[in-house]
């Protein structure tokens, strides 16, 4: 759809070979020539995950067990939708036959050991979770989904961690070379994201500033699946990727990748997804804390490398960081 005034916003996707590749696992891509017919370069495998368990010695506390509905209680288990894309989050380290890892896995494991409780998981595309949870397929879900004034109004959280926005550049890129404080530093450049992102809603609702600046208007390209974003970086359709600061920040520590962070945009409380009204939430939130007191916690996000977004206390519908 165009937007008068306001630059382009094209939604792409990607093959199917393509749909589940982590953003960091596609190596050699060069420059390419821009084009965007030109066929994507054949991706490296995707990193192996830490050997490192801490979820392996999680028991039931009876104390957050006991918040949980009788009938949950009794059925042992619930169906969770998760996205995965790229790690440190959700991916796949032995391929798609084989169980996903990251630190959203693990958190989500952690905590229903915690309540005595099996999850039965559905992998799931990122924005197609949260509509899932409110029609009843899901009974919680996980996709690093920061917490929002407007996802408030549908969908309880329960907080495990302290992420949000940024962005990253190709290495070598000269367009944009310093942290991104104020969008109109965009103007003029392609910006690529994920679709039903809050990365999504921030670019399109302020599209925009540039005019308002007088500068060219950017344009947004959004993705179905992550491993598409750096493709088109590395093949030069697009100059700039916005995403999850811990995705990036893991992402440019990979020699591979060939991409720099450029920094925090905005930070974002990031929490376990449950439909409005859910009786789940207390239980949950109980089960993070338990996590965090008793050392879990701290020893899943170092095994992620991801320590410095660590929360101290586990919240429900906190509002949105301003």
């Amino acid at each position: 759809m165009n937007i008068p005034g306001n630059g382009t916003r094209t939604r792409l996707r990607t093959a199917a070979a393509l749909a589940f590749l982590p953003l960091l696992a596609l190596a050699g891509c060069g420059s390419g020539s821009g084009a965007a017919g030109a066929a994507p370069a054949a991706p490296a495998a995707a990193p192996s995950a830490p050997s490192d368990d801490p979820v392996a010695g999680v028991t039931t506390v009876e104390a957050a067990a006991a918040l949980l509905p009788a009938e949950v209680r009794k059925a042992g288990t619930l169906r969770i939708g998760s996205s995965v894309g790229q790690p440190p989050a959700a991916y796949y380290p032995n391929g798609q036959n084989k169980p996903p890892a990251g630190q959203d896995i693990d958190i989500a494991d952690a905590a229903a050991k915690v309540l005595g409780l099996k999850l039965e998981r559905q992998d799931a595309s990122f924005e197609t979770i949260l509509p899932a949870l409110g029609s009843g397929k899901y009974d919680l879900g996980t996709g690093n989904f920061g917490v929002t004034a407007e996802r408030l109004k549908t969908i309880d959280f329960v907080t495990y961690i302290n992420d949000g926005q940024g962005f990253a550049v190709k290495t070598g890129n000269t367009k944009l070379t310093t942290r991104v404080s104020d969008l109109t530093q965009l103007c003029g450049l392609t910006i690529g994201t994920g679709a039903g992102t809050t990365f999504e809603k921030t670019l399109t609702a302020q599209q925009g500033v540039c005019a308002t600046a007088g500068k060219k208007p950017y344009e947004v390209k959004v993705f179905a699946e992550s491993g598409a974003v750096v493709t088109a970086l590395q093949q030069g359709r697009i100059d700039v990727v916005m995403s999850t600061i811990n995705g990036l920040r893991y992402q440019a520590a990979q020699p591979a990748a060939q991409t720099t962070f450029l920094g925090e945009y905005h930070r974002l409380d990031v929490g376990l997804t449950f439909k409005k009204g859910s009786p789940l939430t207390p239980a949950f939130q109980a089960a993070v804390n338990e996590l965090i007191k008793n050392g879990t916690y701290a020893r899943i996000l170092k095994k992620w490398g991801t320590a410095d977004s660590a929360i101290d206390a586990s919240q429900t519908n906190p509002a949105e960081h301003k």
